[in-house]
């Protein structure tokens, strides 16, 4: 089936609506709707269970067995498994995992068919370009750091390094290297964008008074002089237009890195956050000048290449889960936190373990919140009634993932396929291809699509992405992509989809700087909070410092000896 223009024309404009796209869709379900030539469904996200949450009636439950064990992580994403993995390193091993759904991985899972893995949601983490212990650690661990040079710098594996050909943008017909669309772009547009990147080399080799660079990840490490913070009041459109950054190529081309980083747009993203995405993945000519700590990525004029895998960050995540093996308590539902009381050493949760229908007591001396913030309201009992205001300053977007199996490659226009294709103009990303690694060229491969709602309230995104069908999430996925590939409805056999209702928080303009985001961050009797949205920075660096952090604060408390992760 080929999508019409309409079709094409919708999915563009956003997610289509049942009415936009007939009647005939199957709201789920493995078999083709009518007129489709291929097959799918709607996988994971347990949103059914974990929306028994609102009605309250779990807490009425009676609590069918007890358990006990020293500490409790809530969810097994990379922050949760961080969190596990380095408590295990320090053979601190009483602990459980309590994960919502059947298996771990948060926003980093992945699946797996006869053509490739593929990822679910993240998909690559750059090499650091500044030390960093607990990512080095890990890569280390999964074969993608392999050695160290004289000087120590990190030695990375090529066949984790991002493959040749890597980006490519499909702008006015046709397919052409890079994310910039340079070939149409004047004389002016030309010079902002070279002025653009100077300024962002520029930021990259800031320090401030005390050597901090200006922007670096994790971000608790950036400079705090007021200089830095500052450009969170204001947004990265603002902070374009203050900077007579007004080329419309080059503004779509930094919307595009706040929409791939953050599911913003423009306006909704800080000019903080904007500029990081930038500065903090380039060495900056302080490494060229010797002028501080060593950094681990050679040209301090370039982007830091891009570590990555078939099944994306699930790589990352399935060394991390190796230290919880065992100590993983799938598909259960935690719904009720009752912190320590003043002169306690325990806390007590309760969870339901979906498969019994049970409901379990547990006695712990530590819990690891490693949940979206937003959830502690309803999970944290003394916040059910006397909820903290900071819980109003996190804002989530909605994302939708489609994984496409094709038979055969579609004809190419220009530059040839790539690990990450980006159609100009679309409200999506485009797509990575799960089989770029391996080096195939032809044959069956899987493209993952990622279509975040920048631009839109969240929450009526939410909602629309919560009451789409298979089919009408599908056909979205399949009439954008269509536009750069016209025989691509002729090549593929199987389509399906991932809804992420909260897939992060949005970094908006003044919530670096907020005292909001700070209270949100602070452990609460008993409770040590870790996610990545206590940073407002959706990524892998953030989640796996913080889940480290959680952790190493724990041991502190019970004064166990460990060698720390983390970098001051």
């Amino acid at each position: 089936m080929k999508p019409s223009r309409r079709d094409a024309l919708v999915a563009l404009a956003g997610l289509p609506a049942l009415v936009a796209l007939g009647g005939a869709a199957a709201r789920c379900g493995k078999k083709p709707a009518r007129g489709l030539a291929f097959e799918g469904e709607i996988v994971g996200g347990s949103s059914a269970l974990g929306h028994r949450l609102r009605t309250g009636e779990l807490l009425a439950r009676p609590v069918v067995r007890r358990e006990r064990v020293s500490t409790a992580i809530l969810g097994a994403g990379v922050s949760g498994l961080s969190a596990a993995w380095t408590l295990s390193r320090a053979g601190d091993d009483d602990f459980k995992l309590f994960e919502l759904e059947s298996e771990a991985g948060g926003n980093a899972r992945s699946g797996r068919n006869a053509a490739s893995q593929y990822p679910w949601g993240a998909h690559y983490v750059p090499v650091p370009v500044a030390p960093n212990r607990a990512l080095e650690t890990l890569l280390e661990q999964a074969g993608a750091l392999v050695g160290r040079r004289p000087d120590g710098r990190p030695q990375w594996s090529e066949t984790a390094l991002c493959a040749e050909p890597q980006e490519r943008l499909f702008f006015r017909g046709t397919w052409s290297e890079g994310l910039f669309p340079r070939a149409a772009a004047s004389a002016d547009e030309l010079a902002q964008l070279a002025r653009f990147e100077q300024q962002m080399r520029r930021f990259a080799a800031g320090r401030d008074e005390t050597g901090r660079r200006l922007f670096t990840l994790p971000s608790r490490l950036s400079s705090v002089d007021p200089s830095v913070t500052g450009l969170d009041r204001i947004s990265m459109h603002d902070w374009l237009l203050k900077n007579q950054f007004t080329a419309p190529h080059l503004r779509w081309f930094v919307e595009y890195g706040c929409r791939d980083d953050f599911g913003s747009s423009l306006k909704q993203t800080s000019a903080w956050a904007g500029i990081h995405y930038f500065a903090a993945r380039l060495p900056g000519t302080a490494a060229r000048e010797g002028i501080g700590e060593a950094g681990t990525h050679d040209d301090p004029d370039e982007p830091a290449p891009f570590l990555t895998w078939p099944e994306g960050n699930a790589r990352l995540v399935s060394e991390l889960a190796r230290a919880a093996a065992g100590r993983i308590v799938a598909n259960a539902l935690v719904f009720d936190i009752e912190p320590r009381e003043e002169g306690r050493r325990v806390l007590t949760l309760r969870y339901l373990d979906a498969a019994r229908d049970e409901v379990v007591a547990v006695e712990a001396e530590a819990v690891v919140f490693a949940l979206p913030k937003f959830m502690a309201r309803g999970l944290i009992a003394s916040w059910r009634e006397a909820p903290p205001k900071f819980l109003e300053a996190f804002e989530y977007v909605p994302w939708l993932v489609a994984n496409l199996t094709l038979t055969g490659r579609p004809l190419e226009r220009g530059y040839p396929l790539s690990w990450d294709n980006v159609i100009y103009d679309s409200s999506s990303l485009g797509y990575v291809v799960a089989t770029h690694q391996g080096g195939a060229d032809r044959g069956p491969t899987v493209l993952t699509y990622y279509r975040p709602f920048a631009g839109e309230d969240a929450r009526a995104a939410r909602r629309k992405l919560e009451s789409a069908t298979w089919s009408e999430m599908a056909l979205a996925a399949l009439a954008d992509l269509s536009t750069a590939h016209r025989d691509l409805p002729g090549l593929v056999s199987r389509i399906d989809v991932y809804r992420w209702g909260h897939a992060m928080a949005r970094p908006a303009p003044g919530f670096f700087l907020s005292a909001d985001r700070v209270a949100a961050g602070r452990s609460f009797r008993g409770v040590h909070f870790a996610h990545t949205d206590l940073s407002g920075l959706p990524l892998f660096e953030e989640a796996q410092d913080s889940g480290v952090r959680a952790a190493e604060a724990i041991l502190t408390e019970r004064a166990r000896p460990f060698t720390s992760l983390l970098q001051t």
